[in-house]
């Protein structure tokens, strides 16, 4: 792990909750508009989650994602400004390209089955799955929102970067250790 990063990478503000409290240890994307033809690349090994609001109802959440997005509505920062608190690194990633896997990730993330679904059909079929050690920090990082962080892209470039000193580990080592072997099995 380095000692500070300034690489985020954008998902549902309830996502980053459920990944940040070790709910859950599997990502599961697609990309932005604004990612083009070639879509989303898992171009960077480490990361700061950076939750958005945008693109995320109680219906698109599974009922534990629901209560989560409640309750990130409920402890949102100010207008202006956004928390980071999170910290990722890929301990193993697979391109799924068959539909019917899919129902193997039910009950490992917040997001409904029907999200999932549209994800995986969303320009070409096919989904990245992402297993991720996620690490927090005890006190979060408020940092002002920049336009240039708007948009349909994946990453971002934080303006300064953040320390990765004294982040503690949220996901117990055997529910990790499961999301690996699962997304290594996809990889065979």
């Amino acid at each position: 792990m380095t000692t500070e990063n300034s690489i985020a990478l954008k998902e549902w503000a309830a996502v980053c909750l459920a990944l940040a409290e070790g709910r859950q240890s599997l990502l599961l994307r697609k990309g932005g508009i604004a990612e083009g033809s070639g879509g989303f690349r898992m171009e960077h090994p480490e990361f700061w989650l950076f939750p958005t609001q945008f693109h995320q109802s109680p219906d698109q959440l599974s009922p534990e994602g629901s209560e989560l997005l409640s309750r990130v509505q409920q402890q949102a920062p100010a207008a202006g400004r956004l928390r980071i608190d999170a910290f990722a690194t890929i301990r193993s990633v697979a391109f799924i390209d068959d539909e019917k896997r899919l129902s193997e990730f039910d009950g490992r993330h917040v997001m409904s089955t029907d999200v999932v679904r549209e994800r995986f059909h969303y320009r070409r079929p096919g989904l990245f799955v992402a297993a991720v050690e996620v690490h927090r920090r005890s006190d979060p990082v408020e940092i002002p929102d920049e336009p240039r962080y708007a948009g349909c892209h994946s990453w971002v470039d934080l303006s300064s970067p953040i320390s990765t000193a004294e982040l503690s580990p949220v996901v117990p080592v055997r529910a990790l250790a499961e999301s690996i072997a699962l997304v290594e099995s996809f990889r065979r």
